[in-house]
């Protein structure tokens, strides 16, 4: 199968590389860098905000399955660039959908939008029938680009599956997001071989619902593989199960023990609109693929952990 995917040298997305190359898939990996992780593909180096670099990366790949995970994803980020984070998650989403239009592609389209597109759910754990109700501009971006891509189905039968992860980390992430920002906090300490640990974060009450990241990207992949995923359907990609900032301290704590974990609130860092509990319900997920998160929230810390305890001991002094 050819599989390109957007957003490739991400999180997220170098993962999925990674998980296609192993099942034999020819990845076509599209980021600004052009690279790849080794042995997963080959890079292939578009700005996406190009619509006519975008128009010849599908020409060219011809490719049967597409996973778009191109995009800014951090909320705090978005709150400092709002303009920003809007154009370049919309402009990117026109230009790649229209760039399958122009080529008349029957490729399976994986969707890859956001959790935050519901806001304060009124009901949780959330279904996908939920109203959306952004709640960041991160979220905005990410509800628009959605309905730009349900526009392009409804009116070119485009065969796009719209996908809205929770929550996700593991080895890897970037130190902006929670999971990874505490296990290197921990990781750190660890490495200068500290008895003591003080652990930042910011509202303790916030709770979200996390899945492995390679337990997400199974997800999308058994969604682009078509088999039993509807045409134009929306799947949540999640464990159900919600965590607070709080909680995750505590089990960071029996995972670096002996060492002492103290947490400490930081207010510049609790945000004043803040949504304060999102989980999902994936068992529409479930029922039409037989997807189910395999990896615990306390293996991905401890995964996770060990990945920044390697990068940080092997940094140079």
């Amino acid at each position: 199968m050819q599989a390109l995917i957007t957003g490739a040298s991400g999180f997220a997305g170098s993962w999925l590389c990674r998980a296609c190359a192993a099942a034999g898939d020819d990845v076509i990996a599209v980021s600004r860098r052009g690279t790849v992780p080794e042995g997963c593909g080959r890079g292939v180096g578009v700005d996406l905000s190009d619509a006519a670099a975008v128009a010849e990366a599908v020409r060219s790949a011809e490719p049967d399955v597409v996973y778009h995970l191109a995009a800014l994803t951090s909320v705090g980020r978005s709150w400092e660039q709002p303009a920003r984070t809007l154009a370049d998650n919309t402009v990117t989403a026109a230009n790649l959908l229209g760039a399958l239009r122009a080529a008349g592609s029957r490729a399976r389209v994986v969707w890859v939008s956001s959790c935050e597109v519901y806001g304060e759910p009124a009901v949780l754990p959330v279904a996908e029938d939920a109203p959306l109700a952004p709640a960041n501009p991160y979220a905005v971006s990410k509800a628009a680009a959605e309905l730009l891509a349900q526009v392009y189905a409804d009116a070119d039968g485009l065969d796009i599956v719209r996908v809205r992860p929770f929550s996700h980390s593991g080895p890897g992430q970037l130190p902006i997001y929670l999971l990874s920002n505490l296990t290197r906090q921990a990781a750190a300490g660890r490495v200068r071989r500290a008895t003591r640990l003080e652990v930042v974060t910011g509202n303790p009450d916030t709770r979200r619902d996390f899945t492995d990241v390679r337990d997400v990207v199974r997800a999308y992949r058994l969604l682009g593989e078509g088999a039993a995923a509807d045409r134009d359907r929306v799947y949540n990609v999640s464990s159900g199960v919600s965590v607070s900032a709080a909680e995750q301290v505590q089990l960071l704590a029996e995972l670096v023990a002996p060492i002492e974990v103290e947490h400490v609130v930081d207010p510049d860092r609790v945000r004043a609109h803040e949504v304060m509990d999102l989980r999902g319900d994936a068992s529409r997920l479930t029922a039409d693929t037989g997807w189910e998160p395999h990896i615990p929230l306390p293996q991905t810390m401890a995964d996770t952990l060990a990945w920044w305890e390697h990068q940080l001991a092997s940094a140079p002094a």
